[in-house]
């Protein structure tokens, strides 16, 4: 980070900051993968800076501008749970201090679990469940990407809003010349054909979509944030399940301090193979379109269809 950039960062700081800090010390985060995020030392305050990626990045049809949701998201975490979520000092979307987004809240004690030494991980993800458990219980009545950058637009079912948000994510992947038209009507033609395993009412429940162990904290042991909560996502708590499966999350502690079982029938292993190849071929269009990395990508794709071939024939 060049002494230029510091300074343009420490300006913005202080621009947004209500009583302007004699002294502003910044250091870059290691574990940020979409945003470029920061400590910032405001005298004896610390903040956490995210500055959101140039509008002309190669985005998920969700990801552009979904920063903008986040204050209203961490309001009412922070008003309807004890989930440990940082309050947000402020955010501009002006693009007049630089041409990105960007937002500062409080700094969170601890660090990730992906760097925290020794930890009760059961502890941990008890809390964690326990976290979920509440902020799932906040809801509404339209379900999808809701937020500020407004993706897509809001619908009265769950079924309506992930085959919607299906769609979109196979198109990303033609966009990124990963899949062929011929391989995009197959991908939706197959959630198609068992959308009756979708038949059941759920609530539009506010999911995080992004728990892992860089987005979990933990300070002298314990729980102390959850943290990046701009993919969050309204709709059927099963999809976040599956993120949690395939980060390592969703272990019986997580289950003992969420509370509620899960639900093991053979519609939900259908819903559960769908919900796991959301998350994995968003990994197609993050590796090819951000990061140039053909084979990784092409890697994602394997997957996706290995899983595919092994559940459906």
């Amino acid at each position: 980070m060049s002494a230029h950039t510091i300074k343009i960062l420490e300006d913005c700081v202080r621009d947004v900051l209500h009583d302007t800090p004699a002294v502003i010390r910044m250091r870059p985060i290691p574990t940020g993968k979409f945003n470029d995020s920061y400590y910032v030392d405001a005298d004896d305050r610390q903040f956490v800076l995210r500055v959101a990626p140039a509008p002309d990045a190669v985005f998920l049809f969700y990801e552009k501008d979904m920063m903008q949701q986040e204050p209203e998201l961490h309001a009412l975490i922070l008003e309807h749970t004890d989930a440990p979520v940082a309050p947000i000092v402020a955010f501009d979307d002006s693009r007049e201090r630089i041409d990105s987004d960007f937002i500062v809240m409080e700094r969170l004690p601890g660090a990730p679990i992906s760097d925290a030494g020794f930890y009760d991980r059961d502890a941990v993800l008890r809390g964690v469940g326990e976290s979920l458990a509440q902020v799932h219980a906040i809801t509404r009545d339209r379900y999808g990407y809701l937020g500020a950058h407004a993706p897509m637009e809001p619908q009265a079912s769950w079924n309506d809003a992930f085959q919607d948000m299906w769609r979109r994510l196979v198109e990303d992947i033609v966009s990124v010349a990963h899949y062929d038209r011929y391989e995009a009507t197959q991908m939706i033609e197959l959630l198609d054909r068992n959308m009756g395993c979708f038949d059941r009412d759920v609530p539009a429940s506010l999911l995080h979509m992004d728990v892992w162990a860089q987005n979990i904290l933990v300070d002298n042991g314990r729980l102390s944030g959850l943290v990046d909560w701009d993919r969050a996502v309204w709709g059927d708590p099963e999809i976040e399940f599956a993120v949690l499966d395939y980060c390592g999350i969703s272990e019986p502690a997580f289950w003992e301090g969420y509370g509620t079982r899960r639900d093991e029938s053979d519609a939900a292993g259908i819903r559960r193979v769908f919900y796991l190849l959301y998350e994995i071929q968003k990994y197609i269009v993050i590796r090819q379109g951000r990061g140039g990395d053909t084979a990784g990508a092409a890697g994602y794709k394997d997957q996706a269809m290995q899983i595919i071939r092994s559940c459906f024939g």
